[in-house]
């Protein structure tokens, strides 16, 4: 008893120390850096696996280099190339000898000699099955292939490569730019292509995550006559890059742009489809862009190359950066803009940082916040409780609604032109609203509706577009597929939700796009001023659709009318022959008279002047005569010659040539000085 006493004392104080030791560690303030924020959480910026990775990589880089381009007005000319890495040249490429296996057994794809005589078993089954089923006659379906086993060890291996001619980088910033997280240009109030600002920030991170090679950037401005040249990857840690080589090289072809370089890991097989369609509806919206993709493999059968042609030259304008507008600010947000604002007092503050407020409006919210506030008081020394009141005051006052000059939609002409180019539908309509308002941010939604078209499937095909770039997942939460599926009568407008082939186009820009879920891919159906706004562009296109269809079915019951006459012509001609044959006889004969034109035509008859073939030819010259004499017009009703047509191509003019571009939602008309 006595010596199991003595043991239980002493452990009493050990535990109680080893407890203090945990809390003492567990209570140690630990601090990350945006970049291992995003290392760990990669699924929120589109690096859910290497699928997706080289989805979103693709993505990344294209979307920088159109902003590159349109930035200095540049038309866009973008090559991407995705070239499939063996693991033979990745191994040499980080520096690793190959070296093959000793220990069968320690791998994951390992197979028993059990196991593969199971399933070698199973496989020999199916085939007598098949055999069996095909001499009897029976149709069953065919066994499914067993798939190859693949260790997770056995990763693809991609370099991808993007050519832009756009801007390009000033050369002390190129490290900063791609090696810190959180840092960039397009950081503002105006309308972006990016979703979160880390662009190919992300890539870089994806790559030193699964191969642990650096990125390479080639980049030149215009003027320059040289190309900075930077290899580099991000202390993820600390957030700040770590540079290898940063160079000037000569620029002996003055070209301008960026070109990066970056390997990663990545799936081609399962994504292949969501890139091509990706690149495809980039070419929707953006027509006046030239892309040239290019995915290249060691199996030459596999390699494919797809060139996204110009189809137009009229750029839309560049958004612009704008100001808050009082009723979409928070307290962070206003204590951000005092800190940061030049102006000396509250009037000039309110006057200068918002938009919407003018001198005399301003003066009256000075007067309506209190004894407290005075015009000339200085911003600067306002104090939090002020602030608080100030916010207050700007959720419930009244202020005029944001004009939306400071966006930049695709265009009619340019979505009309796209949807043309790559669906070449049977008919399109296109429509662009006008500017709305939505929590303080301005937006605007354009749409375009075709009927037919190239490789377009049978019911509804959704294209969604937000700030002009393509959202491919989460397709079924997306307010404009709820509403094409839900909300919209197509049958009233003769148009077969089932059976046509419906292409249902919407793009939506604005300063702040309300995006749902982490990924950011879809746009909810909680916000009623863009339901509405979707809803209503998807029906004036419908509108213009259905007149359109209806002359269409006019000018095919038409034809049918005109098929039925000319197959009943033989038969009517004979029997009006035969008519006039007895006719005749009974005049000749006496006994019964025809005066005038009617015994001149039975004379003409008697005569064989007048034949069966005679009658024949002149019905159905009356029957393509009044065919002709509806068919015109019909085309004077619809204003359209049904003439066939021809795609021309216009050549980019010249830069020394001078013209004025009017613009119309179907035409742009240029006149040259």
């Amino acid at each position: 008893m006595d010596t199991g006493g003595s043991s239980a004392s002493p452990r009493e104080p050990k535990k109680r120390k080893s407890k203090a030791t945990r809390k003492s560690k567990g209570s140690v303030l630990k601090q990350k850096s945006p970049a291992e924020f995003f290392a760990e959480n990669k699924n929120i910026a589109g690096f859910d696996n290497p699928g997706k990775s080289l989805y979103t990589t693709v993505r990344e880089l294209v979307e920088n280099s159109l902003d590159s381009a349109e930035s200095i007005s540049e038309l866009p000319v973008v090559e991407i190339t995705i070239e499939e890495i063996g693991k033979s040249k990745f191994n040499s490429m980080i520096g690793l000898v190959d070296r093959e296996r000793v220990d069968e057994e320690l791998y994951d794809d390992y197979e028993t000699a059990k196991a593969r005589e199971k399933r070698l078993a199973k496989e020999a089954r199916n085939q007598e099955m098949l055999a069996k089923n095909c001499t009897t006659g029976k149709k069953l379906k065919e066994p499914p292939v067993a798939k190859a086993i693949k260790g997770r060890g056995e990763a693809s291996f991609f370099k991808v490569t993007c050519k832009d001619n756009g801007r390009g980088m000033p050369h002390d910033d190129i490290p900063d730019m791609f090696g810190r997280v959180l840092s960039g240009t397009k950081y503002g109030l105006k309308q972006t292509r990016g979703k979160f600002g880390l662009g190919a920030k992300m890539a870089l991170i994806w790559s030193k995550m699964s191969t642990g090679l650096p990125i390479e950037i080639l980049s030149s401005m215009r003027g320059q006559n040289y190309i900075s040249f930077c290899r580099l990857d991000i202390d993820i840690h600390r957030n700040i890059p770590h540079i290898h080589i940063h160079e000037k090289q000569e620029n002996k072809d003055k070209w301008h742009g960026a070109e990066i370089h970056v390997v990663i890991e990545g799936n081609w097989t399962t994504y292949r489809s969501k890139i091509l369609h990706y690149m495809r509806q980039m070419a929707v919206i953006t027509p006046y862009a030239q892309f040239l993709f290019n995915f290249i493999t060691d199996t030459s059968d596999k390699n494919v190359t797809i060139r996204f042609a110009r189809r137009t030259d009229v750029m839309p304008p560049a958004p612009l950066e704008t100001k808050h507008h009082p009723s979409a600010v928070d307290l962070l947000l206003i204590k951000r803009l005092i800190a940061e604002t030049s102006t000396q007092n509250l009037l000039q503050f309110l006057q200068h940082e918002f938009v919407n407020i003018g001198k005399s409006y301003a003066e009256r919210l000075i007067g309506e916040m209190g004894p407290d506030f005075s015009p000339k008081m200085s911003v600067k020394s306002l104090t939090p409780q002020q602030i608080v009141r100030i916010h207050q005051l700007f959720r419930q006052a009244k202020f005029d609604e944001p004009c939306g000059d400071c966006l930049s939609p695709a265009g009619e002409y340019n979505l009309r032109l796209g949807i043309i180019k790559e669906l070449h539908p049977e008919m399109v309509a296109t429509y662009s609203g006008s500017a709305q308002v939505f929590e303080g941010h301005p937006f605007i939604v354009e749409a375009g509706v075709s009927v037919g078209g190239k490789d377009v499937k049978q019911g509804l095909n959704i294209f969604r577009f937000a700030n002009r770039i393509p959202l491919l997942f989460e397709q079924g939460a997306d307010v404009v597929t709820r509403t094409a599926l839900k909300r919209i009568n197509w049958n009233s407008y003769k148009i077969n939700q089932t059976q046509d082939k419906i292409g249902v186009f919407v793009s939506v820009v604005s300063t702040k796009i309300p995006f749902k879920g982490t990924g950011k891919e879809y746009i909810g159906d909680d916000i009623s001023e863009i339901a509405s706004a979707v809803k209503s562009s998807i029906q004036q296109c419908c509108v213009q659709l259905k007149s359109k269809i209806v002359k269409k079915i006019q000018a095919r019951e038409q034809q049918e009318r005109k098929r039925n006459l000319s197959k009943y012509i033989p038969n009517a001609t004979g029997a009006v022959y035969d008519v006039l044959k007895e006719m005749a006889h009974l005049h000749l004969s006496k006994r019964k008279c025809y005066e005038d034109e009617d015994a001149e035509i039975l004379k003409q008859v008697s005569g064989r002047l007048i034949t069966k073939d005679i009658l024949t030819e002149k019905l159905a010259e009356h029957v393509e005569k009044v065919d002709y004499e509806m068919a015109v017009e019909y085309a004077t009703q619809s204003g359209v010659s049904e003439e066939p047509r021809e795609a021309i191509y216009i050549q980019p003019l010249k830069d020394e040539n001078k013209f004025i571009d009017f613009h119309s939602p179907i035409f742009v008309f240029r006149l040259f000085k």
